[in-house]
């Protein structure tokens, strides 16, 4: 059983038990904390509460959280864009639309699935439901991610990360354009503090993060960036460039369809219209070969549909 206990900021004066606990929580949902209260778990001021009882600033709020069984994962026949594979790792070019790792609503039909039957010995990694998962790409992105296939290359690769020596470069295709043609974004992010969902930097608990972008071409009221991510925030991408005031094309989180209605190009319209998912894109990633720390770099195209923007922008004139 996990005890946590959070003191009210101000800005969470007047919400909910359930929706102030899920914000002040990280990885806890509205739905889960919402659970436990009815079931007795949550305490405002020492007394057992409601999801429903409103809290106020300066109150103490205890959960005792039940830890829930972890998703465990199954092999399953799912086709992998392999870039590069040996005996320690292995990279994938990874499609919009695949999640990674299962979790709530998506326990099948992830890369760890597809992987577990092309590499069967990571189910000996005692990871269960991440195997060799090192980092990870949202559902609605894709490009190039690697995979530990060994403990050791997995607690070196994972040092890499958390020492910020792998270079992850993004192309980005936002609504607007960047005042200067490259720039620096420096903003600590974390979970919106009224909308867990979100991240913002509007947050109880901001972490640094900071993103360097270069515009690669403009056109029909879309930029094309090119980010470079010196930190790996969920979201980072996403939101620093929603809220520099250029929101990636199809990120509905984010604000990045209702400013499609503005583009003057009709079926560069469109085509951002279909798009579905956020036009983003992990293009490449170096870092040091876990166990002969050899240099690798690798790139991975552009999936059809940002390939078929980038035309349309490259086409289209201000």
């Amino acid at each position: 059983m996990k005890t946590v206990v959070h003191e009210i900021p101000q800005e969470l004066a007047g919400e909910r038990v359930d929706r102030a606990l899920a914000t002040l929580e990280p990885g806890l949902t509205r739905s889960h904390a919402n659970r436990l209260a009815k079931d007795g778990h949550v305490f405002l001021d020492g007394q057992a509460v409601k999801p429903s009882a409103t809290v106020r600033a300066g109150q103490t709020l205890r959960s005792e959280i039940p830890p829930e069984p972890l998703a465990s994962a199954a092999p399953e026949d799912i086709q992998l864009d392999i870039l590069y594979e040996d005996e320690y790792v292995l990279v994938v070019n990874k499609p919009v639309g695949l999640v990674v790792h299962p979790a709530p609503g998506h326990y099948d039909g992830t890369l760890v699935n597809a992987l577990l039957h092309h590499a069967p010995e990571l189910a000996q990694m005692n990871m269960e439901g991440r195997p060799g998962i090192v980092h990870r790409l949202d559902k609605g992105t894709s490009g190039v991610m690697v995979v530990a296939k060994t403990s050791a290359a997995l607690t070196q690769l994972q040092k890499q990360f958390a020492g910020r020596t792998v270079t992850k470069k993004y192309l980005a295709i936002v609504i607007g354009r960047p005042k200067d043609r490259e720039g620096r974004i420096e903003m600590a992010i974390g979970r919106h503090v009224r909308d867990r969902k979100r991240i913002s930097s509007v947050t109880t608990r901001g972490r640094a993060a900071t993103t360097l972008y270069k515009v690669e071409a403009s056109g029909g009221g879309l930029s094309v960036l090119s980010c470079t991510l010196l930190s790996g925030r969920t979201h980072q991408i996403r939101v620093h460039c929603a809220e520099s005031g250029w929101p990636l094309v199809g990120d509905e989180t984010y604000g990045g369809v209702r400013p499609l209605s503005r583009l003057p190009d009709p079926e560069l319209r469109a085509a951002c219209r279909v798009l579905g998912h956020p036009a983003l894109h992990a293009r490449l990633l170096a870092f040091a070969h876990p166990i002969t720390e050899q240099p690798l770099s690798f790139e991975a195209p552009l999936p059809a549909d940002l390939q078929n923007l980038l035309r349309l922008i490259e086409n289209s004139h201000e």
